[in-house]
């Protein structure tokens, strides 16, 4: 019956004294337990013995980096006039507030970083981490959806939800929209081409994944926010983008560039 209700799901798990375990939380260390299989059973597929080697101190980077990045991209991407203003909450990232687009930043630069100094190839150690990570986009959205945050804009189609924080209204539940498009599809879409780079196809170097990886996000993430409802402190950008879409943007943008840049100059052979 339209419209739908939204499911009486408790955000808190479980409780211990003043300690509150909630499904958010537990969809991120759900996502890192994932990535940490995968990467384990590619680095053995692969054989890449340099990136074992240095494999569990590299995790804690990437997560330091995944909290860290993500929580200053939303404090200076979505609500930095509000944080100049109050900077002891900067740190109070149990009150919500964090950015994908901060986090894959912090990703980035943390593993070239990490990569650099421990004499690793960036380009194949981030193609191995980078397949993983729609698991726990996934996984995040899910938790976005379970807290009734980040719901859609205002629709009359019949899977229209009521949120207890949208109103009235039925909107879309834009969550699972990106839970399924950034999460699911971008998941299997890079899963299964995951072999190409190492398969030594003069079309497919290493950074191929990274690459599309940035480039299917940006534009599932472009496509999703013409659902979503923009964060009310900023609204639109120049009246009609938001800025989760300048962002994606800036991250196809850079995919495409990235692309071309690890292309090989010469041409592929006959046959290849």
């Amino acid at each position: 019956m339209f419209p739908l209700t939204f499911p009486d799901i408790d955000p808190i798990i479980f409780s211990i004294g003043p300690l509150h375990v909630r499904w958010y939380g537990f969809m991120y260390v759900l996502g890192f337990t994932a990535c940490y299989i995968l990467v384990r059973k590619q680095i053995r597929e692969f054989k890449y013995r340099e990136l074992a080697d240095h494999f569990e101190n590299l995790n804690v980077v990437l997560i330091l980096c995944v909290i860290l990045g993500g929580r200053l991209g939303y404090v200076l991407f979505y609500n930095s006039s509000y944080y100049l203003a109050h900077p002891r909450e900067i740190i109070a990232i149990w009150s919500g507030g964090m950015s994908f687009h901060g986090a894959c930043i912090a990703l980035i630069v943390g593993g070239w970083i990490f990569c650099r100094k421990n004499n690793l190839n960036f380009w194949k150690s981030a193609d191995i981490y980078i397949v993983t990570i729609p698991i726990g986009i996934g996984l995040g959205r899910i938790g976005n959806f379970i807290n009734g945050e980040l719901y859609g804009r205002t629709t009359e189609l019949p899977w229209g939800m009521i949120f207890p924080l949208g109103g009235d209204m039925p909107r879309h539940p834009s969550q699972l929209y990106e839970a399924f498009l950034e999460g699911l599809l971008l998941f299997l879409l890079l899963w299964s081409l995951r072999e190409k780079p190492w398969q030594k196809k003069p079309m497919w170097p290493h950074g191929s994944m990274l690459a599309l990886f940035l480039i299917g996000y940006g534009f599932f993430r472009i496509l999703v926010e013409y659902f979503r409802e923009p964060d009310p402190q900023i609204g639109y950008l120049f009246s009609f983008v938001t800025m989760g879409q300048l962002l994606s943007a800036i991250m196809v943008g850079s995919g495409l560039l990235l692309w071309r840049v690890r292309l090989p100059v010469t041409p592929p052979l006959p046959g290849d």
